[in-house]
């Protein structure tokens, strides 16, 4: 996460971190970190494309519910994201392979996510 907090800081973009994570969850460290920063990465790197610094936002939100573990991860976008098969696609060299990896991360522990865009947001979602 520190990582990632620099990143945002040096891209001036406002990144607000809730996350109480319970003591047991699904994940191993490894596909924690990897959901996560593939989340961030791609946040961070839509916020960078926002001409105004006041709507560089990145919110990520993870908490339990009803014994699940639950992740919102969501910021602001300059382009319009374009999805194919429910997942967002890139039309950049390198790219676009990350949010294939965090839908078979949550998917192997028997969880649900979703993408989507509302209100200007790019909103990523996931239960286990």
């Amino acid at each position: 996460m520190s990582s990632f907090a620099s990143k945002a800081k040096q891209s001036q973009i406002q990144l607000t971190v809730n996350a109480k994570l319970p003591a047991s969850h699904p994940f191993s460290d490894t596909e924690l970190c990897s959901l996560l920063s593939n989340a961030l990465e791609n946040a961070i790197h839509a916020s960078e494309q926002i001409p105004d610094i006041s709507m560089r936002i990145v919110d990520l939100r993870m908490f339990s519910k009803n014994n699940k573990l639950c992740i919102d991860i969501r910021n602001r976008y300059q382009n319009e994201p374009v999805f194919n098969h429910g997942l967002p696609v890139s039309n950049e060299e390198g790219h676009g392979f990350g949010t294939k990896s965090m839908a078979h991360i949550v998917e192997k522990h028997g969880g649900v996510f979703g993408f989507s865009v509302k209100d200007g947001w790019f909103i990523f979602q996931a239960t286990t």
